[in-house]
Parts: C-alpha cells; structure tokens; sequence
C-alpha cells in the first residue's frame, strides 16, 4: 500500500511540476543546461579543451586543472621537455598506445618528468589516470 501512494504521489508531483512548467505567458524560456559529458566525474570540473591551433615552442609543460598546458609543443631534436604537476591529484605523462618514448612515474603535485628527445617526429601523450588529458609533442630537426 505505501509504494503505491508513493507511486501516485510521485506522478502527481511530475503532472504538476509538467503544468507549471507550461505556463501561459509567451516569454522565451532559458535554454536548458547540456548534459554532462562521459569523461566529468562528480565533485571535478574541468576546463574545456583548448581549441587545436599552431603547437607552441616550448620546452616545458604545466599539468594544471586536468589538462597539459601547452597541449601542444614543439621543440628542436635534442630538447629536454620538463613536465610539472602542480594539480592536487596524480598525473602521468605516457605515450599514447604505449608504443612511444614517454613514460613517467605517477607525478605527485610539485613533481617533475624530464625526457630529451633525439628523433624528429610526432608524440602524442596522455594521462593514464585521466586519459582526457592529451598532448602532443612535435620534435623538428
């Protein structure tokens, strides 16, 4: 008998929350707030991707908000690139398909991954722990 009252009351509330929602007047209702994509997780904002754009020149990345900053670099052959994590939580820095050069501890906030690259060539990378987080390192000769 209570999962049944609580059956009608609940289909009451949504017909009621359904007219109210109606109305009569003719003024433009605010847009609907998007549904959260499969990569949030609960109590962690993120920034939006940054825009793809010319790779940086730069020979070190700040891991920050959950994401590479810049996503993109590119550095002459024999370049040292120093990644920092200065995140609250842990971060890796690994080659993407795991088939490349790249592969750092778990990084703790303050700590550093340096890797000197010594082949032209594009790097893709990401976060094993946030695999949303990616970056590319381009090295020209």
């Amino acid at each position: 008998m209570r999962i049944r009252r609580f059956v009608i009351a609940l289909a009451t509330v949504g017909c009621l929350t359904t007219v109210a929602a109606c109305g009569t007047d003719n003024q433009a209702q605010p847009a609907a707030k998007p549904a959260a994509s499969g990569s949030e997780m609960p109590g962690m904002s993120m920034s939006p991707a940054p825009a793809a754009g010319p790779a940086v020149v730069a020979d070190a990345v700040d891991i920050k908000e959950f994401a590479f900053g810049p996503q993109d670099i590119t550095v002459k052959v024999g370049t040292t690139v120093t990644w920092t994590n200065d995140d609250q939580d842990p971060h890796t820095v690994t080659s993407q398909n795991g088939d490349g050069p790249l592969k750092s501890s778990t990084l703790q906030k303050g700590d550093k991954y340096e890797y000197k690259f010594t082949k032209a060539g594009t790097f893709g990378y990401l976060c094993t722990i946030h695999p949303f987080m990616t970056g590319t390192v381009v090295v020209t000769a």
